[in-house]
């Protein structure tokens, strides 16, 4: 396996022995059935060990791991007749996020995410997950196109944050985001946001105000990049550490602290190790949140979302 996290070795070591062992056995016609089975055993224990005492550190390396899925992964799985929409109508196309029309468990329905890219070609195609002005404002386009045919809005983040490049700013990335934010406080469809990876500022948030939130398990969900806290606080990124747990960046503290309404399930190894299990949970998560929003009155659902957010950190 590439990208191997540091709190991995030790599986990655057993998991090879237990390949070699298998491939050893099958040429050889050799009995090695008892001890690939102590080893797979063994392999197991040392997994489900590692994966329940996670530090928020190890979930932000899981979090931004290279084979975890992307949005277009779940889109791929879970999406019937994915029409991409393009461009922002002012400036241009960004293909950090990427949005269309398609149906999702017999909805119709407008579906939107951050992509980062799965090799460096793909990565420069969609700059890493950061957009810029024109895909904040894309986003924008969308949410007010599925309020006008009434349809509910999916939205995925995956995202270290908005692109803070000097043309970004120029083009005005500060009020494209906060136009994307106003867009997702008006309109009259239910929203539904899924953090699938990492979730980083106002990057994250632009598309992320929504009825429902969702974590993935180990994915985190922040105001700024552990490194960046460090880097701000303690003049020292390598403090990244002692910024994550004190930022309270993962699902299990943001549910806590009611910042989000619901965490999806990873199986042990997580996201990266088991994507089309994951992707299917999302699914199911997904789907049963849309159906808790049929017959629900349109109009509640601006001055639901808003009250939603009013109340976020109020003792």
């Amino acid at each position: 396996m590439s990208n191997v996290l540091d709190f991995e070795k030790n599986i990655v070591e057993l998991e090879s022995k237990i390949a070699e062992l298998k491939k050893f056995a099958g040429v050889e016609d050799y009995n090695l059935t008892k001890e690939i089975a102590a080893m797979e055993d063994k392999a197991h224990k040392l997994m489900d060990k590692v994966y329940h005492n996670l530090t928020p550190w190890q979930k932000v390396q899981i979090a931004r791991h290279e084979k975890r899925p992307q949005f277009l992964d779940y889109v791929q799985h879970l999406v019937q007749d994915f029409t991409p929409l393009a461009g922002d109508r002012k400036f241009g196309e960004d293909q950090a996020i990427v949005g269309g029309l398609g149906r999702f468990a017999g909805y119709s329905v407008v579906i939107m995410g951050h992509q980062k890219g799965i090799d460096l070609e793909s990565r420069i195609k969609h700059n890493f997950g950061c957009a810029r002005p024109e895909g904040y404002r894309k986003a924008a386009r969308l949410m007010d196109l599925a309020n006008q045919f009434r349809l509910p809005i999916l939205s995925f983040v995956n995202t270290s944050g908005a692109y803070p490049g000097i043309d970004a700013e120029e083009r005005g990335q500060a009020e494209a985001i906060a136009r994307s934010i106003e867009t997702c406080l008006k309109v009259e469809v239910p929203i539904i946001s899924t953090i699938i990876g990492e979730g980083g500022s106002g990057g994250a948030i632009a598309i992320a105000v929504a009825d429902t939130i969702m974590m993935l398990e180990n994915s985190i969900y922040s105001v700024i990049s552990p490194e960046g806290c460090a880097s701000i606080l303690w003049k020292d990124a390598d403090k990244k550490e002692v910024a994550a747990a004190a930022q309270k960046i993962t699902a299990q503290d943001l549910y806590e602290l009611k910042v989000i309404d619901q965490i999806i399930p990873e199986k042990v190894g997580g996201a990266h190790r088991h994507p089309e299990e994951t992707i299917l949970t999302v699914g199911r998560y997904v789907e049963s949140a849309l159906k808790n929003y049929d017959g629900v009155e349109q109009k509640t659902f601006i001055s639901k979302r808003q009250q939603k957010f009013l109340q976020m950190g109020r003792l």
